[in-house]
């Protein structure tokens, strides 16, 4: 993942990028976590992120997400797995509840002083 050309890709993962990764990571290790205390045993598992970044300033419009899991368990089983880590991974559940996020400070040095 990186940013397109025109923006300035080859710098590495933008702000909204990382984003999107931290849900995908969170739901990731969850269902490895979960799976594992369910004894579950995971062979596959896949997270896409979708989502854009509209307006000035750029602000996410709706995220979602899918997954693709395979395992030693039924399909109910998995299904099931995947509907418990969406009620409880962290990322998602501190998006959709309106984290408040503020600037406690600013410590500046300026380059004559």
């Amino acid at each position: 993942m990186d940013r397109p050309v025109p923006s300035g890709g080859g710098l590495g993962f933008n702000g909204g990028q990382l984003l999107y990764l931290a849900v995908a990571a969170c739901v990731s290790n969850d269902l490895f976590r979960e799976a594992d205390a369910s004894g579950i045993s995971l062979h596959r598992v896949a997270v896409r992120v979708a989502g854009e970044f509209t307006g000035e300033p750029a602000v996410s419009a709706p995220i979602s997400y899918s997954v693709e899991i395979s395992g030693d368990a039924s399909e109910d089983r998995l299904r099931a797995l995947v509907a418990h880590v969406d009620r409880i991974a962290e990322i998602p559940n501190s998006l959709r509840g309106g984290t408040e996020l503020r600037l406690d400070a600013t410590q500046v040095t300026a380059a004559d002083g």
